[in-house]
C-alpha cells in the first residue's frame, strides 16, 4: 500500500462508481490526500450492462481502468482491495490488504441485487449488476439457444427458448426490448432451425405500469414499443417461486423456463462495522443534508447506498447515476469546507430527466416538462450515453459497434467466451 501522507487529512473513498469517481475528481485541488478502495480495478458504466448481456457490445467497452482516469491527479492513489469492516472508533478500515486509516471516510459502494430474502430466486435467477454477471447472463442465453438447436425434447426446447425478465424499471424494460429484437432480427438469421415463433419473451412487473418513475406517456409508449416486438407483459403480479425450471406467479400463472433474469430491485451495499447506522428503505444509509452518516462526524455516504430523507424525497434521491455524480461533486465542496473550517452547504438535487430505450429507433424521454418518444428520444439516449462513457477508446468502440449493429441488424459480440453453470453459479474452464 502507498504510505499515508501525514501532512494532509486523508479522504478514503470506498467504491469506484459514478459518485466515488466524481468526488475524487473534484478533490483534485483540495488540501487532502485521496485514497480509493475498490474490489475491481475498473469503473463500470452500468447503464449499458444489458447490451453486454445481450451481446450487442463487448464487455471491455463499458469498463475503464480507475488508475488511468487519475493519471494526472497527484493527490490521488488507488488500492485494489475488499473492504471487510469499518472501525469508526479508531478511524480505520479492515481490508484484504491490511488496515487503512482515514480522517474522512466516504462510502460509495453503490447497490446490489435485491431478492427480497428469497434464497431460491437468488440461486436460480440471473442478476445483472456488474460485468461478470452480464457475461454470465450472455453465456447462459447463448448456451441455451445452442441446446435448443439439438434437443429432441419439445418441452425442454420450449423452456430453453422462454425468457422472463422480472422488473419493469429501466433495466428490465431495456433488457426485454433487447430480447425482443434478438427474436425478430437475429434468431432465424443466425440459428438456422430455430423459429422466432418458438421464442417467447415475458416481462413481469409488480406495479400497474412499466417505468413507474417516469411519466404516464413514457410508460404507455414503452409498453407499446415492447408489444410491437411481441414481448408479453404482465403488470400488477409478483413472482412467488422459481426452481430453475418452473416459475410461479401470484395470479396463478405458471411458466416453464430456463431463463429468468432478475431486474426487480436493488439494495444498498453497506459495509460491516457501522453499528449505529440507520437504514432507510432498500438498505440505504440515512445521511444528513450534506451526505454525512447520521450518528458519525467524519463518515459520509453518497449514491445508491445513501438516502437523504426529505419531504420531497421520503425514500432518498433516485438511485441513478446523475444523483450519485451530483452528490459526489457536492460532497467534494463540503469536505473542502470542513478541512478549511468553513460552513457547509446542504445538497440540492437537480433532476435532469430520465431516458430509457426499448430497442432500435425506440426510446422514451422525460426532460422536465418536455416528454417525447421514438426516434429522436433514441438519438438523445445514445448521445447522452456516449458522452457519459469513460475514456476516448470506450466512446469510439461503442460508437463504431453501434453503427455496425445498426446497419447490419446484427452483432459480432455474441460469443460464449466462458461457459456458465447456473447450478453451481460458476464459470466452467475450457476443456
Amino acid at each position: 500500500m502507498e504510505q499515508e501522507n501525514k501532512s494532509k487529512p486523508r479522504v478514503v473513498i470506498i467504491g469506484g462508481g459514478f459518485g466515488g469517481l466524481q468526488l475524487a475528481k473534484k478533490l483534485k485541488n483540495a488540501p487532502v490526500e485521496v485514497l480509493m478502495l475498490d474490489k475491481h480495478n475498473y469503473h463500470t458504466f452500468q447503464p449499458l450492462l444489458y447490451q453486454v448481456a445481450m451481446g450487442a457490445i463487448p464487455a471491455d467497452s463499458i469498463a475503464f481502468p480507475i488508475r488511468r482516469i487519475f493519471t494526472y491527479q497527484d493527490n490521488f492513489s488507488f488500492n485494489l482491495a475488499n473492504v471487510e469492516k469499518i472501525n469508526p472508533e479508531s478511524n480505520t478500515i479492515n481490508t484484504s490488504i491490511g488496515d487503512v486509516h482515514y480522517d474522512y471516510l466516504v462510502i460509495a459502494t453503490g447497490s446490489n441485487t435485491n431478492f427480497f430474502g428469497n434464497k431460491d430466486l437468488e440461486t436460480c435467477t440471473m442478476p445483472m449488476k456488474n460485468v461478470p454477471e452480464a457475461l454470465n447472463l450472455r453465456g447462459l442465453t447463448l448456451q441455451h439457444l445452442e441446446k435448443a438447436l439439438i434437443t429432441q425434447d419439445k418441452a425442454e426446447r420450449d423452456a430453453l427458448m422462454t425468457f422472463v425478465v422480472v422488473g419493469g424499471g429501466p433495466t428490465g424494460v431495456e433488457l426485454a426490448g433487447a430480447l425482443g429484437e434478438m427474436r425478430h432480427l437475429i434468431l432465424e438469421k443466425d440459428y438456422h432451425g430455430l423459429s422466432k415463433q418458438d421464442m417467447k419473451v415475458y416481462l413481469v412487473e409488480g406495479k400497474d405500469r412499466l417505468l413507474a418513475a417516469m411519466s404516464d406517456g413514457a410508460s404507455r409508449k414503452a409498453k407499446q414499443f415492447l408489444a410491437a416486438n411481441d414481448v408479453i407483459i404482465y403488470n400488477s403480479v409478483h413472482v412467488q417461486s422459481y426452481n430453475g425450471h418452473t416459475l410461479k406467479i401470484d395470479d396463478g400463472m405458471v411458466l416453464q423456463t430456463r431463463n429468468v433474469f432478475w431486474a426487480a430491485g436493488v439494495m444498498g451495499e453497506v459495509p460491516e462495522g457501522m453499528q449505529n447506522v440507520k437504514l432507510a428503505r432498500g438498505s440505504r444509509i440515512e445521511t444528513d443534508d450534506i451526505n454525512r452518516v447520521k450518528g458519525y462526524e467524519n463518515i459520509f455516504a453518497i449514491g445508491d447506498v445513501s438516502a437523504i430523507i426529505s419531504e420531497e424525497y421520503p425514500n432518498g434521491h433516485p438511485g441513478v447515476a446523475p444523483a450519485a455524480i451530483q452528490q459526489g461533486a457536492w460532497l467534494a465542496k463540503n469536505l473542502t469546507h470542513l478541512v478549511n473550517n468553513q460552513p457547509t452547504e446542504p445538497f440540492v438535487y437537480r433532476d435532469k430527466g430520465t431516458l430509457a430505450t426499448i430497442g432500435r429507433n425506440k426510446a422514451v424521454a422525460d426532460l422536465g416538462k418536455l416528454h417525447f418518444q421514438g426516434f429522436f428520444a433514441w438519438l438523445l439516449w445514445g448521445f447522452v450515453h456516449i458522452l457519459s462513457l469513460a475514456g476516448f477508446s470506450n466512446k469510439s468502440s461503442v460508437i463504431l459497434t453501434w453503427m455496425i449493429n445498426y446497419f447490419t441488424k446484427n452483432s459480432d459480440n455474441r460469443l460464449i467466451i466462458r461457459s456458465f453453470n447456473r447450478a453451481t453459479r460458476t464459470v466452467e474452464p475450457e476443456k
